[in-house]
C-alpha cells in the first residue's frame, strides 16, 4: 500500500465580489448593554449628543449671521468712500463756480463792497391775509435801517 500525502482541506473563504454587500455589524448592541450596566451613563451620553448637535447648529447659525454683516458691513463701506468722493467733486465744482462767478462780477463793477449802509433788511408784513395770486416777494415791504441800529 502506498500512502499518499494529502493536505488536510481548508475551509473556502468567501470573496466579496462587487455586487455582494459587507454585512455591518449591529452597533446596537454595545448600546444597550452599556444601558442596562449604567442608565445614568447612557442619559449623559444622550444628553452631550444632544448638546453637541445644538452646538454645532448654533455655530453654523452664527457663522451665516458673521458672513452676512461682514457682507453688510463692507456694502455700505464702498458706499461711504463713493459718498465721499462725490461730496469731495461736489466741493471742488462749487468752488470753480464760486471763483468763475467772482471773476465776472470783478470785470462787470456789479459786486459793490459789504457794509452796513448798503444792506437792505426785509419785513414781513403783519397777518394779512395771502391771496393765492399774489407772488411771494410783492408781498415783502423793503426798509432801510440805519447804521449803527
Amino acid at each position: 500500500m502506498v500512502a499518499t500525502l494529502v493536505p488536510p482541506a481548508r475551509p473556502r473563504q468567501r470573496r466579496q465580489g462587487r455586487g455582494q454587500a459587507l454585512p455591518l455589524p449591529d452597533g446596537g448592541g454595545a448600546s444597550q448593554r452599556l444601558e442596562q450596566q449604567a442608565p445614568w451613563l447612557a442619559a449623559v451620553h444622550r444628553a452631550t449628543t444632544v448638546v453637541l448637535v445644538g452646538l454645532g447648529l448654533s455655530l453654523f447659525g452664527l457663522s451665516a449671521l458673521t458672513s452676512h454683516w461682514q457682507n453688510d458691513w463692507a456694502r455700505s463701506y464702498r458706499e461711504l468712500v463713493a459718498a465721499r468722493d462725490l461730496e469731495q467733486r461736489l466741493q471742488e465744482s462749487a468752488a470753480v463756480l464760486e471763483q468763475h462767478h467772482i471773476e465776472r462780477a470783478r470785470r462787470s463793477g456789479a459786486v459793490v463792497p459789504t457794509s452796513s449802509e448798503n444792506l437792505i433788511h426785509l419785513r414781513q408784513p403783519e397777518a394779512l391775509p395771502r391771496p393765492s395770486t399774489r407772488p411771494l416777494l410783492a408781498e415783502l415791504q423793503q426798509q432801510r435801517i440805519a447804521a449803527g441800529f
